[in-house]
């Protein structure tokens, strides 16, 4: 071999290990969860784009009945994975993933249009930061379960969509116990694991402001996707995209 063969030999040899150290550094494991009034299929446009890619895709079905159950239903998921994950929140599922991302299956949090609360503190108590814009108008029933009005479901909860997606969401919402909105993070898991987050600049259910003093205050990388509070599902490659950052990144970002 002559020495002009020998150097583009070698160097196809270090792009190669380099690109195969890489591959080895992206997390493949991806949960989501779902936030209130809402189930798991809403993530179904992001579970296409991440699994088209070749991510393993999990989607946390919280049953909204308390804050202990919404983390246990998160937990079970990520014990099944066989790897480190990504851990992904919506709205109040980011309160969740603030909890259950202490588990040593997570390398890294991502919050969409989330709450990020401090130990101590409840998803309800962030509000006290900035109120929840005016259309935002939960609901509370006899039995301590809370619906979104569904008069102004459309305004506050998914602008972005069309009125027959925006009356089908409305109509199959799930509703949450109060009592899970009001009950305390204990562990703050943005504190010690790498954190990304993506502002919805349209939100009607978190105010854009809000979301980005979140952002700031936990030190996330941050996007801003122009969408309404479901910006998941209107914007799914956007989001998509950020996951897949946070899965290349979080290792390296350990911290």
């Amino acid at each position: 071999m002559n020495t002009a063969l020998k150097t583009l030999a070698a160097a196809a040899a270090v792009t190669g290990s380099l690109s195969g150290s890489a591959h080895a550094q992206t997390v493949k494991n991806i949960v989501l969860v779902h936030g209130a009034f809402a189930d798991g299929s809403g993530w179904r446009g992001v579970y296409d784009e991440l699994t088209a890619k070749g991510f393993s895709v999990s989607i946390v079905q919280n049953p909204l009945t308390s804050f202990a159950d919404d983390v246990a239903a998160t937990q079970r998921v990520l014990n099944r994975q066989d790897g480190p994950a990504i851990l992904v929140g919506h709205s109040y599922g980011g309160s969740v993933i603030t909890e259950a991302g202490a588990s040593s299956k997570v390398a890294g949090l991502v919050y969409v249009a989330a709450f990020a609360p401090e130990a101590g503190q409840s998803t309800l108590d962030q509000y006290k930061e900035v109120a929840p814009p005016a259309n935002f108008v939960p609901e509370e029933q006899p039995d301590g379960f809370a619906y979104l009005n569904g008069a102004k479901f459309q305004a506050g909860f998914a602008a972005d969509t069309s009125a027959k997606d925006a009356a089908f969401l409305r109509d199959s919402q799930v509703p949450i116990a109060l009592a899970a909105l009001k009950a305390n993070v204990t562990v703050t898991a943005w504190k010690t694991k790498p954190s990304w987050y993506v502002v919805a600049t349209e939100d009607g259910a978190i105010a854009p402001e809000l979301l980005r003093s979140t952002a700031r205050r936990i030190g996330a990388a941050t996007t801003e996707v122009k969408g309404s509070h479901v910006v998941f599902l209107t914007q799914p490659k956007a989001v998509a995209d950020v996951i897949e950052a946070a899965a290349k990144g979080a290792l390296a970002k350990a911290k």
